[in-house]
């Protein structure tokens, strides 16, 4: 797998990472023993930035992750996130971007993690409450100390972007970026990001698995699978996000990749560092093909004509979680 630089301080990860988050949470039943072997092989396989946080489960991504990496954290590039508070019992209690809340998480995540340092930490969410620059500013003073190497955000605007990195400068931006959800195309960010030579680290670059093109119906989700609430799985919204999918696998099909290599692949031609996100060997070796995909002037043109930027049917989250977006 190639290399990808990541901003303009020296982080070098492999073109495409692992999200690690369905491991523990959100997606239906999990496999403590299948989530490490896939964690192993993605390491084998030239993976190297393994992307969790301490919201996911509360914890229990984070542990599994620092058990997977005992005896060989030098093998993987490890991104976590704080902005979330949660107590220490596991209760989510909301936004919170303070300095002390910044400082104390990244503790907890270190011994979670079972290592002395983060190579990437990113703030999950902007807290409006708090001004970026005092949350970046604690950010960097933990670089100092040499507990985090790398500062990243997430989900934020093209405006806090500039102000976060003109504090310090930003390695990484985290966003969803995929067929189905290519605002950043429209809002500045990706520009920005390319202006100020900072990475692009996209997470769901399969549409929450929409795109795989395996996704046939609303039943096919457990009652445990938080995609049950998610607006572009609903109702008439479904059936119209399908229809692209399926013109997302012709093309596919034309070029004899499955539809997922097909969606990975272009995420990967825009430069993006994609994290899909799987807790299966099976899946991940289909993922990490996607990096020998190679994209002709004329793919592009036909994925853009049936995956243009507003293609999707339905909000990416219920509206309360919609509300924490670009910060």
């Amino acid at each position: 797998m190639e290399d990808r630089a990541l901003g303009s301080k020296g982080l070098t990860v492999g073109a495409q990472g692992l999200g690690c988050m369905g491991m523990s949470a959100f997606y239906g039943a999990t496999d403590e023993t299948e989530s490490l072997a896939t964690i192993h092989r993605a390491l084998e396989l030239g993976v190297t930035l393994l992307d969790t946080a301490e919201s996911y489960g509360p914890f229990a991504n984070e542990q599994l992750l620092g058990k997977a990496l005992a005896g060989r954290r030098e093998d993987a590039v490890l991104a976590t996130k704080t902005g979330v508070e949660i107590t220490d019992d596991g209760r989510v209690i909301g936004l919170n971007g303070r300095p002390e809340y910044v400082r104390r998480a990244l503790e907890r995540s270190l011994r979670h993690l079972g290592t002395d340092h983060v190579d990437l930490y990113y703030l999950h969410r902007i807290d409006p409450e708090v001004p970026i620059e005092d949350t970046v500013g604690a950010l960097a003073e933990l670089v100092a100390e040499g507990k985090i190497r790398h500062i990243g955000v997430c989900e934020a605007s093209a405006g806090t972007i500039r102000r976060a990195h003109a504090v310090h400068p930003l390695t990484a931006v985290q966003t969803e970026y995929s067929l189905f959800e290519r605002g950043i195309e429209q809002d500045g960010v990706r520009d920005t990001l390319r202006e100020l030579g900072i990475g692009l680290v996209a997470y769901s670059p399969l549409g929450r698995g929409f795109l795989s093109g395996a996704i046939t119906s609303p039943d096919d989700f457990t009652e445990d699978d938080w995609r049950r609430t998610d607006p572009r799985f609903q109702g008439e919204n479904f059936h119209r996000n399908l229809d692209v999918v399926r013109e997302v696998r012709r093309i596919a099909s034309d070029k004899n990749v499955t539809p997922s290599q097909l969606a990975l692949a272009w995420v990967q031609h825009q430069g993006a560092v994609a994290i899909p996100g799987t807790k299966r060997r099976r899946y991940l070796e289909e993922n990490i093909a996607a990096t020998e995909v190679t994209l002709s002037t004329e793919d592009i043109a036909a994925i853009d004509a049936v995956a243009p930027h507003g293609v999707v049917t339905g909000d990416r989250y219920a509206p309360e979680l919609m509300a924490t977006l670009n910060g």
